[in-house]
């Protein structure tokens, strides 16, 4: 069955399979009618095919939205939802990858490998895995507005569970898949056990090892198939030297990029977290292309927080990218 076309609240119009979480090869059969110029590609570099394992969730937002989640000491479902069946009732946040995550991506690529490494040749091992992050699933930017919330995976289930579950464990299911021109979105739905019924017809999401996502030992895996967007380097393995590289690649080619969202079914309620806790959770975030949403100057976006938390002495933090992680003075190794 081939993939429905929708428009968003946004006016953005975007292709659809309900229930699945489509690998390359089921989305390029499933999207052969839409002709997209990216997808379809034959020159695109060798890239690492990494296993994350995401334990952080983030919510990015402009600053009506700060003013809102601050007034109502959590997060609701804005006005408008996307257009689908159950538009203005989930909550949406993505996966954050931060540089932990992408070093111990890293070491299984190699140990996958290279079977005879000893951890400290793979802890010496030159860093290569965070030059292929270049598309907006990991960026420090944002397109959505300048405010970023990162929350603990385990402190937003537990939230969900008290609040949405009479304590009880979530539910998860596999939504939908998404594509864009240029996006690939990989939508997980998570639900109170009450609501049962009224979700049947999406599927659970199960401990599959040939799936795009899966949650496992209160984590996400997340198995990318296209990390990049940009590609400016090329992934050569040295099985003589038990190494693995990113070598540049000119010019650079401009693909499809994977993500997962984590749309969490609230209604009309509040997701409810301590203002300190949301304070302590929160960055300034640069502006992202496409943009989506509105952007404060840095100083403003200073005097919107100050304002929302008089008694906060700490100063607002800018969202660092990894390769600032990874080649940073003093940070190198994470």
């Amino acid at each position: 069955m081939p993939m429905e076309t929708r428009k968003n609240r946004r006016g953005r119009e975007e292709h659809f399979v309900s229930g699945r979480h489509l690998n390359l090869n089921d989305l390029k059969q499933e999207a052969q009618h839409l002709r997209n110029q990216y997808l379809y590609k034959e020159n695109i570099p060798n890239s690492p095919k990494p296993e994350f394992h995401v334990t952080r969730l983030k919510h990015d937002t402009d600053q009506d939205g700060l003013r809102g989640i601050r007034m109502d000491e959590g997060f609701r479902v804005p006005h408008g939802g996307l257009n689908d069946p159950h538009k203005g009732v989930l909550l949406w946040w993505s996966l954050a990858v931060g540089p932990e995550e992408v070093k111990s991506a890293e070491t299984r690529l190699l140990q996958q490998k290279f079977s005879n490494l000893t951890e400290d040749e793979v802890a010496m091992h030159p860093s290569f895995l965070y030059k292929f992050t270049s598309s907006p699933a990991f960026s420090e930017k944002s397109r959505l507005g300048s405010y970023r919330f990162t929350f603990n995976l385990k402190d937003v289930l537990e939230a969900y569970s008290q609040q949405f579950c009479s304590g009880d464990q979530p539910v998860m299911r596999v939504y939908e898949t998404v594509l864009y021109k240029m996006e690939v979105q990989h939508t997980v739905l998570v639900h109170s056990p009450v609501n049962q019924e009224l979700f049947s017809d999406y599927p659970l999401l199960t401990d599959d090892l040939n799936a795009v996502c899966v949650y496992k030992d209160g984590h996400f895996i997340w198995r990318p198939y296209a990390m990049s967007e940009t590609h400016r380097y090329e992934l050569v393995e040295r099985p003589g030297e038990n190494q693995m590289d990113a070598q540049e690649w000119h010019p650079p080619e401009f693909y499809i990029w994977d993500n997962v969202a984590i749309a969490l079914h609230v209604g009309k309620e509040v997701l409810k977290f301590d203002a300190d806790k949301l304070r302590k959770n929160l960055k300034f975030c640069q502006k992202g292309k496409p943009v989506i949403g509105t952007f404060d100057s840095f100083e403003d976006a200073e005097n919107q927080v100050q304002d929302l938390w008089p008694d906060c002495d700490s100063p607002l933090d800018k969202e660092c990218s990894l390769e600032q992680h990874f080649t940073g003075a003093g940070i190198g190794q994470v």
